[in-house]
């Protein structure tokens, strides 16, 4: 596998879809690593890499290995956002072998839906972008959503997407200095959180009732 050039987020002028897009369209051969792709973002690379890492996840399937591992460096990489460090993550996150032709086509089918808001992004409510409080503040929610990802819940409808639109939402939010953006990554933390809850809440109301019926 290899990635045809660096990828680098310079400025909030460039889309984010057409800098995911170039990214996605570099790799080739049958399987690419999380390093082979943290190589090649570039700078600014730990909150792009989390965008990368939660496209999978805007779509109703599941992806073998994919959860695991994009799940665990979206967690250690926001912990190191919010610590304000460059990231340790272990080689067997780091050096696992994802299938490119079921991976690639996931992350084109995210750009196209991250395209969608591309017009919708722009600088604003600066104080929910700057600063290094409000950064670790941004960085450990980050670190929640990763969490709720990684719940073993791939099979329920949506357990996976709505934490992962918050990952997403919070480090484009943060990328392109857009606070609006950044906020609407809080909402779908609380919206998984509060959908969680619910389906906690069905599983142990079917539990009771299971456990009448055999009294």
């Amino acid at each position: 596998m290899t990635l045809d050039e660096s990828i680098e987020f310079r400025d909030t002028s460039t889309s984010l879809s057409d800098t995911l897009r170039r990214l996605v369209n570099g790799i080739k051969g049958q399987s690419i690593t999380l390093r082979e792709i943290m190589d090649a973002v570039g700078e600014q690379g730990l909150l792009l890499i989390c965008a990368v890492a939660s496209l999978p996840f805007l779509l109703p399937v599941s992806i073998p290995g994919v959860s695991t591992v994009f799940g665990a460096a979206i967690i250690l990489i926001s912990l190191a956002i919010t610590a304000n460090r460059l990231p340790w993550l272990p080689r067997k996150i780091l050096d696992r072998q994802l299938e490119t032709k079921t991976l690639v086509p996931a992350l084109e089918k995210g750009i196209n839906i991250v395209s969608r808001f591309d017009r919708f992004l722009k600088p604003r409510l600066s104080s929910l972008t700057s600063g290094a409080l409000v950064n670790r503040l941004n960085g450990l929610a980050i670190t929640f959503a990763g969490v709720l990802l990684m719940f073993p819940l791939g099979l329920v409808p949506f357990s996976n997407t709505l934490p992962g639109v918050a990952i997403l939402l919070l480090s484009t939010g943060m990328i392109q200095r857009d606070g609006a953006i950044v906020l609407g990554g809080y909402l779908f933390n609380v919206i998984t959180v509060a959908y969680f809850g619910v389906l906690a809440y069905a599983a142990f109301s079917a539990g009771q009732g299971i456990a009448s019926l055999f009294g």
